[in-house]
Formats: structure tokens, sequence, C-alpha cells
């Protein structure tokens, strides 16, 4: 699936289940809520936190994808073309910090 597809796929389900997209600062909030599920995942199974009982059953790729499907319908409500970001974004990063990162010694194994 494409960044394109996935943007479409998403804004049909929120037409057909969801009635309408939340306002922006209601799915900022999602968002923010969403990541943190997703870090108290990754510092119980990849850091120094134990696991809880509340815990039993969560899905590092479920939490992920909560996180995507959020991004998702921010990007669609505020008009946002994913793949064209991306692109842009991918070169901008290259510009600055491909040489930065081949040269951290902190990088070198």
């Amino acid at each position: 699936m494409t960044l394109a597809e996935a943007q479409a796929i998403v804004d049909k389900w929120i037409q057909e289940n969801g009635v309408r997209y939340f306002n922006e600062l209601t799915n900022m909030a999602i968002l923010t809520e969403e990541v943190g599920e997703v870090a108290r995942i990754i510092s119980r199974q990849y850091g120094e936190q134990s696991f809880k009982k509340s815990d039993e059953g969560k899905n590092l790729g479920d939490e992920l994808a909560d996180v995507l499907f959020v991004l998702i319908c921010l990007a669609n409500q505020t008009g946002t073309d994913l793949t064209e970001a991306l692109r842009k974004n991918l070169e901008k990063k290259t510009a600055r910090d491909s040489e930065r990162h081949k040269n951290n010694k902190k990088l070198k194994g």
C-alpha cells in the first residue's frame, strides 16, 4: 500500500465508520496519547521497566498502526500529501545529514 492509498483508505473509513474527522486539536491530543502507548511498550520490551498486568496483550505493531492512522487523519484534514511531504523531507535530510552521520564517531561500531 502506498502512502496515497493509505490516505484514501483512511478517508473512506472515516466517511463510512467515523462519521467525520475529529478536529485537528483533538486528533493532536489523540496522536500524543497513541505515541505514549508506543513508548510504554518500548520502555518495557526494550528498556528496563517490567511489564504490568495491564500491559498484557499490548502489541507494538498495533500501537504503531494507531499512531499512523491518526497521523494520516491529520494529514488528510490539513490537506497534506504525505507522499510529497516525505519525498521533500528525505531530500532535506539527505542534503543536511548524509555526511554528518557518516562522520559521527558515536555511531561507529
